[in-house]
């Protein structure tokens, strides 16, 4: 989000940034490079737990990175499923909020 500049002692908001012709797939560019911060933040704080279990035993890296058992990668593939199931409901499900009738 852009912070307002300051201008003769009055905030005034600074233009939006555009990249495409499309404001509304220059914002949906926005969620996509906000999510995207986000799952670099949390790629580095899961590395860094991992790190710290492992040095402090709790954590045994060679069992976390060994090939799942069939049981649990069928329960891994139904999470998965499901999971982009609810993702992509909206885009490829029923409209979930309905506009005025004309």
């Amino acid at each position: 989000m852009h912070s307002p500049a300051k201008e003769s002692g009055r905030l005034t908001p600074r233009p939006e940034q555009t990249f495409f012709t499309d404001q509304a797939l220059d914002r949906a560019m926005g969620v996509v490079i906000a999510l995207a911060c986000e799952v670099y933040v949390l790629r580095d704080r899961l590395g860094a737990i991992e790190q710290q279990l492992c040095e402090s035993g709790a954590l045994d890296r060679d069992r976390l990175a060994a090939a799942p058992s069939a049981s649990e990668v069928a329960s891994k593939v139904a999470d998965r499923d499901d999971f982009v199931t609810h993702i992509m409901y909206s885009v490829l499900g029923s409209q979930m909020s309905k506009g005025a009738s004309a």
